[in-house]
């Protein structure tokens, strides 16, 4: 008898947690429907804790959070007993046995509630029928983004929750506490946006077909780090076109040099932009950074039309000067010594052409009497150009490279000035 009575006292612990459910009287209820059917909506207050914001995606539009799901209401059917006021606490199994909200994201992509170790869904019913129903959630939503201002911009962001089935006939959604309803961790940061701030607000959405829905929002404003683009796109883009101007100061006969350094600044300001449009998503309006590129792109690409009109005009004015002398016979000689890179000046070339002829038509002289007149024009030479470097170079110098070295600063600086002050 004794063993019996100790087996039966065993069996009654197993069976102890079935009185929790009796004691909520689940059995006799028909949790298919709401509580108060029939009459006015059931109040159900939200409150939300935003644990984080993993990612901002200007390309797919959308951002991820983190955050801590609340709701609250009263079901009387789920009231018990209790001489202590205690509430009791149940994880996701008994969620699918009674009623809940069905709130969801509108405008969501992709959601799902934590698994780790354990479904993240906590349940708590109070003697008076009061429910708290907890989940932690991470959800991909659309965020619309305007670019015109990239990467200057502020972008508002907004993750909005509403019922499902019940229109504001049946449920009536609202935030519990207000604007205190909604708290964020203090650590939360992004390495490209700064958090402005976080609001809560509320409102109403329309279906043609189904009515008006209580609409809840979690807003937040996210201005963008510049200083990243300083140095990504900003600050070389500024690189190249101080290094186009370089071109102005070097001898107009200079094509190599002049060219190679023109289509260098061309092709990379033109990496640049092409670096910039891949990260970004195809929209069909300008942007500030676009602005900012294409119009340095622009006193690049004219510096080397710049060259190409001071080399047109340069060979032009040597042809004329050329008939004016009656040296028509040495124009191929000075076209060819144009593309070598090197300076020739008129004096200098005057003295090696006169020695040259006198050369030819004194042969008979002999060798030894040439040599010692050609290191003399050697001599000479070097002297004119060793005490008038200066002049030499200002006298190169053509009038369009002259303004240029004025222009394209000026109007250059100007832009800045106005461009910054403009999205700034």
């Amino acid at each position: 008898i004794k063993r019996e009575i100790k087996m039966r006292k065993l069996d009654s612990t197993k069976v102890r947690p079935l009185k929790s459910e009796q004691l909520l009287r689940i059995d006799d209820h028909d949790f298919a429907m709401r509580p108060g059917f029939g009459g006015s909506p059931i109040p159900v207050g939200i409150d939300v804790q935003v644990e984080s914001i993993d990612s901002i995606s200007e390309v797919d539009m959308d951002f991820t959070m983190t955050l801590y799901l609340r709701h609250y209401w009263k079901d009387e059917r789920l009231s018990f007993p209790s001489t202590k006021n205690r509430s009791m606490t149940f994880d996701g199994r008994l969620i699918k046995k009674i009623w809940v909200p069905d709130v969801f994201f509108v405008h969501s992509k992709r959601s799902f509630i934590h698994d780790t170790t354990m479904e993240n869904v906590m349940l708590r019913v109070y003697p008076d029928g009061n429910v708290l129903f907890s989940l932690r959630i991470t959800v991909s939503s659309m965020c619309f983004m305007d670019f015109s201002r990239f990467p200057l911009d502020t972008q508002n962001c907004s993750l909005e929750l509403e019922s499902y089935a019940y229109n504001e006939d049946d449920l009536m959604l609202y935030w519990k506490h207000g604007n205190e309803s909604l708290t964020t961790d203090e650590q939360i940061s992004l390495s490209q946006f700064f958090i402005e701030e976080f609001s809560a607000s509320s409102g109403l959405a329309f279906y043609s077909s189904t009515g008006w829905y209580n609409r809840l929002f979690i807003n937040f404003a996210l201005r963008r780090h510049i200083f990243f683009f300083v140095l990504q796109s900003y600050f070389p883009a500024m690189l190249m076109v101080m290094l186009s101007w370089v071109s102005f100061w070097i001898d107009r006969r200079a094509v190599p040099a002049r060219v190679s350094l023109g289509i260098t600044t061309v092709l990379t300001m033109s990496t640049i932009i092409t670096g910039v449009s891949a990260s970004m998503p195809q929209v069909s309006y300008i942007k500030a950074v676009d602005v900012y590129l294409w119009i340095s792109f622009l006193f690049v690409f004219l510096s080397v039309i710049e060259y190409a009109a001071v080399n047109y005009l340069t060979t032009a004015e040597e042809r004329k000067q050329l008939k004016k002398r009656g040296k028509v016979q040495t124009c191929v000689f000075l076209q060819a010594m144009a593309f070598d890179g090197c300076y020739h000046d008129n004096e200098a070339d005057i003295d090696m052409t006169t020695f040259v002829v006198h050369s030819e038509e004194s042969s008979a002289r002999g060798r030894a009497a040439s040599i010692p007149n050609l290191d003399a024009t050697r001599i000479k030479r070097k002297r004119s150009l060793k005490g008038n470097v200066g002049r030499i170079i200002l006298q190169n110098n053509h009038v369009i490279d002259t303004y240029s070295r004025i222009i394209f600063p000026t109007v250059y600086i100007v832009f800045n000035f106005f461009y910054w002050g403009l999205y700034v």
